[in-house]
C-alpha cells in the first residue's frame, strides 16, 4: 500500500480497496450453512447461539463437520492475507485484508450481515502473517476448553494471548509496526463479537460444550 511509505497514488489505493473488499466477501462465505445443507443436518442458525462458527456447528452436526467448518473458515482468513501478498501488498494491506475477512465472517453479506464470531478466520490470517504465534496459542485454546468446557472462554483467552504475544514480538524482534494494528484490532473485534458470550460467562449462563442442541424454552 503506497500510503504506508508516504506516497499516495490512485491505482495502488484502488488496488488495495479492491483487495479489502474481496477479503470482506471471502470472509462472508457461509461454510457452516453450506456444510449443513450438504450433510443434510440442521441449519446452525436455527439452534444454540444461532451462529455459524465451529462451536455451534458442533451442536448442530457434531465434531467431524465442526472441524471441517472451522478449517474452511480459517482458510478464509488465510486467503485474504495471501491475496494481499499476491498483489504486492505488504504487512499493512495484509492486516487490513485480515480484519476485513474477520468482519465479513461475522457480518456476512450472504446471511443478512450475521455470521460467526470471527475466531477461525482471524487465526487463519495470523497463520499466514506470523505462523508461530498462531501455533503457539493452540495449546492454550485447547487447554482452556478441556478444563472449562467453554468454547467461548477458550477463544477469548487465546485471542487475547495472541494479541499480547504479537505485540511483544512486534516490539522485540522487531516486526513491521502494522502488526500492532492486528494485535489490537483483531482482539477488539473478537471480544466485540463475543459480547453476549462475555455477558453469559459473567452471569454463569454460558453454554458448555455438550449442552443440548436446542436451547431450553424460557421459564
Amino acid at each position: 500500500m503506497s500510503v504506508y511509505s508516504g506516497a499516495v497514488d490512485a491505482p495502488t489505493l484502488i488496488r488495495d480497496a479492491v483487495v479489502v473488499a474481496i477479503a470482506f466477501v471471502i470472509g462472508g462465505i457461509p461454510w457452516g450453512v453450506i456444510i449443513s445443507r450438504v450433510a443434510g443436518g440442521p441449519d446452525p442458525r436455527t439452534i444454540g447461539s444461532g451462529r455459524t462458527g465451529g462451536s455451534n456447528m458442533m451442536r448442530a452436526l457434531g465434531p467431524r463437520w465442526a472441524l471441517l467448518s472451522g478449517l474452511l473458515d480459517a482458510a478464509k482468513g488465510s486467503a485474504a492475507v495471501l491475496l494481499a501478498y499476491a498483489v504486492g501488498g505488504g504487512a499493512g494491506l495484509a492486516v487490513f485484508a485480515a480484519l476485513a475477512a474477520v468482519i465479513g465472517h461475522s457480518r456476512s453479506i450472504f446471511m443478512g450481515f450475521h455470521g460467526g464470531r470471527g475466531v477461525a478466520p482471524s487465526w487463519g490470517a495470523l497463520l499466514v502473517m506470523q505462523w508461530w504465534v498462531a501455533l503457539a496459542i493452540i495449546p492454550l485454546f485447547a487447554g482452556v476448553i478441556l478444563v472449562t468446557r467453554y468454547s467461548s472462554l477458550g477463544s477469548l483467552t487465546a485471542s487475547a494471548s495472541a494479541g499480547v504475544l504479537l505485540a511483544i514480538a512486534t516490539y522485540a524482534i522487531p516486526l513491521d509496526p502494522w502488526y500492532y494494528v492486528y494485535a489490537v484490532g483483531g482482539v477488539v473485534l473478537i471480544f466485540g463479537f463475543h459480547h453476549d458470550n462475555i455477558g453469559r460467562l459473567l452471569s454463569g449462563k454460558e453454554r458448555k460444550i455438550g449442552s443440548p442442541k436446542v436451547d431450553p424454552p424460557p421459564a
